[in-house]
């Protein structure tokens, strides 16, 4: 099922669930360096994965640089997705990659429907390393010295402390997102951190790969303890 959240193209999740009547839901966030050459074809295995396995799926586009989103559009995107969620269907467990990382953990953050996280590679801190800072620059339109405030707004390290479950699953082998951006994150956290040796970035969300079984896993464990079902 397609839901609209806004008037933008890029403003729609594709809802799918199990058979039944009470699953936890997950709200899959694709990333690509928030931008606009990159979009929700990169969740939708994951997302019927997740099916498979029980749990409903809302795999969720937004707008994203040079295609009407930056910040705080993209973020507002993001928590305007989830409202559009029929609240019947009760609390959601983000789960994101790279850039949806940072959109799974900063909606943990911010939106109370939220209650739980699962960050395949995320960009979690903005400032840590300068390749990472160099693309944020990209989604906040300036460097921290410019936009300090959106740095702050945007960045998951300034978000903390957040009350809530967190996992994070990295490849050790990662050329894209530095593994120390979790590894850091989680000791300043308390999130659970889960290391994959001889792992890339794309290996977390190839579906049939040990480090997707390893990330689809870690999204159950938290959405089964962490959901309710649905009312009737």
């Amino acid at each position: 099922m397609r839901i609209a959240y806004g008037s933008h193209p890029s403003q729609f999740g594709e809802y799918s669930a199990p058979r039944g009547e009470s699953f936890p839901v997950v709200v899959v966030i694709h990333g690509g360096f928030w931008h606009q050459r990159y979009g929700v074809e990169l969740g939708r295995p994951l997302a019927a994965d997740l099916v498979v396995h029980g749990v409903a799926a809302y795999a969720i586009e937004y707008r994203r640089v040079t295609g009407g989103g930056g910040w705080p559009e993209t973020g507002d995107d993001v928590l305007a997705a989830i409202d559009a969620l029929d609240p019947a269907l009760g609390p959601v467990v983000t789960l994101g990659h790279s850039a949806g990382g940072h959109l799974a953990v900063w909606a943990a953050a911010r939106h109370p429907r939220v209650v739980g996280a699962v960050s395949q590679a995320g960009v979690l801190d903005f400032l840590q390393h300068p390749q990472i800072t160099r693309r944020a620059a990209e989604l906040l339109g300036g460097t921290p010295d410019e936009v300090p405030d959106r740095y702050a707004d945007a960045s998951p390290a300034a978000q903390l402390p957040i009350a809530k479950p967190m996992v994070l699953v990295h490849g050790e082998d990662d050329e894209d997102v530095p593994f120390a951006q979790s590894e850091a994150f989680a000791r300043a956290s308390g999130a659970e951190l889960i290391a994959l040796p001889a792992t890339d970035h794309m290996a977390l969300i190839t579906p049939g790969t040990a480090a997707w079984a390893t990330c689809r896993d870690a999204t159950l464990r938290l959405a089964r303890h962490t959901s309710r079902p649905p009312t009737t």
